[in-house]
């Protein structure tokens, strides 16, 4: 019989208590603080496990505001949800998996909101051959992640909450407020009581608003929390490394040259999302989300176009060639805005470094317009 982590290891990408499954054993070996009830981890474990711990060789996992992930632990052990906004590419979702793998030992009960999420999703469905030959019972009842959240005390994640249609949304507020969901088709008193350890994380893309706004009756029973893009050069240039090398690591391709391609492609992507460069001058931004984890993307590709296309050393043509990918997915405008930064930025840092010239020279032959 395979194991379900024998499974796991063949997958294309492995959930957070996989990944790091010995630094949540370590963390859980040395954790004698004060556990909240359901939790696998204390509070400050968690703490360790999302920011990193050196003394015990956990990782950091998330950058930007630490302050951010300590409310929104302590949203957790509360009881409020927990509501993480922003633009896309923050890494919301990943801060929610991760903050489910560590509360819960597991960050797999997930309801995805799009315009297609139904009721059943997050309440209950039935097996209906069953329910037509034994009518209502437990054995026909098909749970919701939500319901199954509820019954073992863990964390359920709802992605993208302004997808789903209002009525659906609004599903949610019972389960918030009276952690009870009632099954009346089992009885008139059959009711599923959350367990300690329940509570629900749900993500939300800025860039959603007023496809489906949430009711103020929803939002009062969530603490939100706005997740910003990195600020710090230094913090985005380790997040991507870090990424690239988890992308990379499990197939075994290995190139040369990342270091330095990683600055420059972090420098691009902070000067087109702020719109002011390091040198001072300003830039109409792109419409494009020039997020982090686009930064990722964009330098996973090149690393693949170097390893795969070229003699596994990269240069910033490898940038140059993948990033209009980026930026071409919004406005045909945003062309215009990047040819405009290449032929004024670009070609004046082009004499300055070996990348910054490759990214230039392969940039101008780019179709942008």
């Amino acid at each position: 019989m395979v194991s379900h982590t024998e499974v796991l290891s063949e997958v294309q990408r492995q959930p957070a208590e996989i990944r790091y499954g010995e630094e949540l054993e370590r963390l859980g070996a040395r954790d004698d603080a004060p556990r909240p009830p359901g939790w696998k981890l204390s509070a400050r474990a968690v703490r360790r496990f999302i920011l990193g711990d050196d003394k015990l060789n956990v990782s950091r996992k998330f950058y930007g505001d630490d302050p951010l992930v300590d409310r929104a632990i302590v949203s957790l052990m509360s009881s409020q949800g927990l509501m993480l906004v922003g633009e896309p590419g923050t890494a919301k979702s990943m801060l929610s998996e991760l903050l489910a793998a560590a509360v819960s030992g597991s960050s797999g009960l997930v309801v995805q909101g799009s315009a297609g999420t139904t009721e059943d999703h997050i309440r209950y469905a039935w097996n209906y051959a069953l329910l037509l030959a034994e009518g209502p019972s437990e054995k026909a009842l098909v749970p919701s992640p939500v319901l199954t959240a509820m019954r073992d005390g863990r964390i359920v994640r709802v992605e993208e909450i302004t997808r789903c249609p209002p009525e659906i949304q609004d599903a949610l507020i019972s389960i918030l407020s009276e952690k009870t969901l009632a099954v009346p088709e089992l009885g008139a008193d059959c009711a599923v009581a959350a367990r300690p350890g329940f509570n629900i994380i749900g993500t939300a893309n800025l860039r959603d608003r007023g496809v489906h706004e949430m009711s103020s009756a929803l939002k009062r029973r969530f603490n939100f929390e706005t997740v910003r893009p990195i600020e710090d050069p230094a913090f985005e240039r380790e997040l991507v490394l870090r990424q690239l090398a988890e992308r990379l690591g499990p197939a075994g391709i290995k190139v040369t040259g990342e270091a330095e391609i990683a600055d420059l492609l972090v420098q691009t992507f902070q000067d087109l999302r702020t719109g002011r460069t390091r040198e001072g001058a300003s830039l109409n931004r792109p419409d494009a989300v020039m997020s982090t984890a686009e930064a990722v993307n964009v330098l996973h590709a090149a690393a693949l176009d170097a390893a795969f296309l070229a003699d596994g050393r990269m240069t910033g043509a490898h940038v140059a060639r993948q990033i209009q990918g980026v930026i071409l997915k919004d406005s045909a405008e945003d062309g215009k805005r990047f040819k405009a930064y290449i032929d004024h930025i670009i070609k004046e840092r082009a004499g300055k470094s070996g990348a910054w010239r490759d990214f230039y020279q392969a940039a101008r032959a780019l179709k942008l317009v």
